[in-house]
C-alpha cells in the first residue's frame, strides 16, 4: 500500500487541520532496568518452564503497520494505527 510523505489531517494540539509528515513508527529498545522486564527476567531464569508458553504456529502473517504522524506547524506527534499488511511504501505525491 502506498501512503503520501505528506498528510493534512487533524492536530489536537492546533485544533485544526494541518499537514503532517508521515513516518513509519518503530519501538525502541527495552530497558533492563524497568519493573517489568526485571520481573520478567527474573522469572524466566532457572530451570522452570518458560513465562509465556511457546507459540506452535504463526496466526497471523502479517503485522500492523502504525504511522507517526508529526505537525509542519507545531512538532505534535501522534501515532495512528494502521491496518495488516505486507508491505508500506510511502511516497512523495507529484503535483
Amino acid at each position: 500500500m502506498k501512503v503520501p510523505r505528506v498528510i493534512r489531517t487533524y492536530c489536537p494540539r492546533c485544533n485544526a487541520h494541518t499537514e503532517h509528515v508521515v513516518t513509519l513508527y518503530t519501538h525502541g529498545k527495552r530497558r533492563t532496568l524497568a519493573e517489568g522486564q526485571r520481573r520478567y527476567l527474573a522469572k524466566c531464569k532457572g530451570y522452570g518452564s518458560s513465562r509465556k508458553p511457546k507459540q506452535k504456529r504463526f496466526a497471523k502473517v502479517t503485522k500492523k503497520q502504525v504511522l507517526k504522524l508529526r505537525c509542519k506547524v507545531c512538532g505534535y506527534i501522534q501515532h495512528r494505527e494502521g491496518i495488516r499488511l505486507k508491505r508500506l511504501e510511502i511516497v512523495e505525491l507529484k503535483r
